[in-house]
């Protein structure tokens, strides 16, 4: 489980809870505090499967407790990385609900998107358990909260992975802020397309990045103009050193708007016959047919990459992918086994935001179980 950083301020503080909170649980604290207060278990849930992620939350919720002076009881029904399905309590939560009332819309921020991002994390990972995969969500996120939050959540489903599948997991992060929750110091990455079209050559932004980051690993990303083997061929023959040392990389980062150079819709059906010819010759539905042969990073595109390299003398140049790559795109590439050696995502994100809703229900008041209507199923069973 997440251990608190005292270091990291609680957001929101304490002070700012009812300014972030729902106004009826504001209201509601207000009656408690005048009626006389009771002790009330909350049992939390969600409405799909998910991979259990609560330590965010946690450390929030202690982090609350202490600054109020009170305790609050959390009782996990799940480890963190467990599945859960649907609709399983996966939490029971008890304190004085004058002190807890109030916490709900906030703890909840803190739950259900990490649930889900961990699951599709935890998926990716799955699929393609020979690949690393390197978290780049974080322009992705409405803001620093939300960003800590996905990378401690693609943190839990990789380790799940990482246990159930031998998946390598995801490697790192893009920034140094969440670098920790993937046990480094530092977040990963050389160059973005800006420094490409700043340099006036793919080979040039490498070698403006070797000489001033001398004696890192270089990734270089070989899209920005459009000539992705031939850029990639020329890096490789420029840097025979690091590719000696395999210490060079390939990023196709190619849009879905065009065919990486030299494919096209037939060339790129050649080149899966030739490399996994059953690719296609079962049934696929459209967007599988699209991420096997159709434009942007395709399952044709990396073998074609990884073909040209090899020709050239190039088997330790790695190949690094990234554009699209979420739990379906990587589905498709670990079924047909595509040679990628790192994913960049920040896909792992909920594409459906409205399945990252958690939910908190009351089950006990005093200790006597009380629940609305329908929703028994949260109740302790005996």
């Amino acid at each position: 489980m997440t251990q608190r950083n005292s270091r990291r301020p609680l957001l929101p503080a304490a002070a700012d809870i009812s300014r972030w909170t729902d106004a009826y649980l504001n209201k509601t604290r207000q009656i408690i505090g005048r009626f006389g207060d009771k002790s009330a278990t909350y049992a939390m849930f969600m409405r799909r499967p998910v991979i259990f992620t609560p330590g965010l939350m946690v450390e929030w919720l202690e982090g609350i407790a202490k600054e109020r002076g009170v305790e609050f009881q959390i009782e996990f029904n799940y480890a963190e990385g467990d599945w859960v399905g649907a609709g399983e309590p996966l939490l029971y939560l008890t304190g004085p609900l004058q002190e807890l009332v109030d916490l709900e819309t906030l703890y909840l921020q803190k739950l259900g998107a990490a649930c889900v991002a961990a699951y599709n994390a935890y998926t990716m990972c799955a699929d393609m358990p020979h690949v690393a995969f390197l978290a780049m969500d974080a322009r992705h996120c409405a803001g620093t909260g939300m960003a800590e939050l996905m990378a401690y959540a693609a943190a839990v489903g990789s380790r799940a992975a990482q246990r159930r599948a031998g998946a390598k997991g995801f490697m790192g992060n893009a920034n140094d802020a969440t670098a920790h929750y993937f046990g480094q110091e530092r977040g990963l990455g050389t160059m973005p397309h800006a420094l490409v079209g700043f340099a006036g050559s793919t080979v040039r932004a490498a070698e403006m990045f070797v000489e001033t980051f001398p004696g890192e690993n270089l990734t270089v990303l070989v899209d920005y103009y459009g000539q992705e083997i031939t850029d990639a061929l020329a890096v490789s023959r420029r840097f025979p050193e690091l590719v000696a040392e395999g210490r060079l990389s390939l990023r196709l980062d190619t849009h879905g708007g065009r065919f990486v150079e030299g494919l096209g819709p037939e060339a790129s059906y050649a080149v899966l016959e030739r490399h996994v010819p059953a690719a296609v010759r079962r049934y696929r539905n459209e967007t599988e047919l699209r991420n096997l042969t159709g434009t942007g990073v395709s399952a044709a595109a990396i073998f074609y990459m990884r073909e040209q390299l090899d020709k050239a003398g190039f088997e330790r140049v790695k190949i690094v992918v990234s554009s699209g790559f979420n739990v379906e795109k990587c589905k498709v590439m670990g079924d047909v086994k595509a040679p990628i050696d790192v994913v960049g995502t920040g896909s792992y994100l909920p594409e459906s935001w409205r399945e990252t809703y958690a939910t908190a229900d009351i089950v006990a008041y005093d200790g006597v179980p009380s629940v609305k209507k329908g929703r028994e199923f949260l109740l302790r069973k005996t």
